[in-house]
């Protein structure tokens, strides 16, 4: 490990990220550095109108492409429009917020955080050339992934274990990719990050008056800023590494970005993996492509 900033980012002339949920937050700065080392960013977001907004915020080739990850009929329109991306940045997520449903029936945080980039991910991968990056949570420490009430239809609803369950997803999604990439000798990789405890609108959007109020305030005392979060999503992007690194700082929360040991025993299952892969293939009717 090293004190890596984005200044440490290379060219990425002629090269194309795609970056969800990068209208704010962590994926905002993630598609503003990249844009500012040369690379053509497509934003992938819900609220075109507010892309818009944040594309004039940036310096660079962007460009504003409508992605709603709780619909997967958005998410295969999306992915009918790209040609060809080096990047995707599986960045957009939703946390701890109140019970809902997506457009497919799924709770909206599974379906967000995992499903709807498990499903964007299979449609775009002929088209990708270099690599995956799936923002995961230190919250992953906390998960348990159900897989015969993935949805919790028959349990009660509880937001920071569903939150949990949906972070520890990404790992074992990025385990399985990267297992089904290398049996078919794949070049491209799956790269996992966290971001530590980042000050982002997250917190601010939990649906909770009480929860929100105390996650503001935690921000302002403990959280690091969205540029350390964002960090650690531009070092897996930017780097030469092994597929399924996890990257994110040394000491959880803070300190130099890298590879990281940060992963629960939970989110190195490898039968767990491919259970969940299966059953993600199910729900989205998408399927390793490769």
């Amino acid at each position: 490990m090293s004190d890596w900033t984005a200044a440490d980012l290379p060219s990425f002339t002629g090269r194309t990220v795609i970056v969800t949920g990068a209208n704010s937050g962590i994926g905002l700065i993630t598609a503003r550095e990249l844009a500012g080392a040369g690379a053509k960013v497509i934003l992938a977001v819900r609220n075109t109108a507010k892309g818009d907004e944040a594309a004039a915020t940036i310096t660079g080739d962007v460009e504003v492409r409508k992605l709603d990850l709780q619909d997967l009929t958005s998410v295969r329109a999306f992915a009918d429009g790209i040609d060809a991306v080096d990047v995707l940045v599986n960045n957009a997520g939703i946390m701890a917020v109140p019970y809902a449903l997506t457009a497919d029936g799924f709770e909206s945080q599974i379906g967000t955080n995992h499903l709807g980039h498990f499903a964007l991910t299979n449609l775009l991968l002929p088209k990708i050339s270099d690599r995956v990056v799936t923002v995961s949570s230190v919250m992953h420490i906390f998960g348990r992934i159900n897989l015969k009430d993935l949805n919790w239809k028959a349990r009660p609803y509880l937001a920071w274990p569903a939150y949990g369950q949906s972070k520890l997803a990404n790992l074992l999604f990025t385990k399985d990719l990267q297992r089904r990439l290398d049996e078919v000798g794949s070049p491209i990789r799956a790269i996992a990050a966290h971001p530590g405890y980042s000050a982002t609108n997250l917190q601010g959007q939990t649906g909770n008056p009480i929860g929100t109020r105390f996650w503001l305030a935690a921000n302002r005392v403990f959280a690091t800023e969205p540029d350390f979060g964002a960090r650690q999503t531009l070092y897996a992007v930017a780097e030469d590494l092994p597929g399924d690194t996890f990257v994110g700082p040394r000491f959880g929360s803070r300190g130099p970005t890298g590879p990281t040991g940060f992963r629960s025993p939970p989110a190195r299952d490898g039968r767990m993996a491919t259970a969940l892969w299966e059953l993600s293939e199910q729900l989205t009717e998408t399927a390793f492509p490769l």
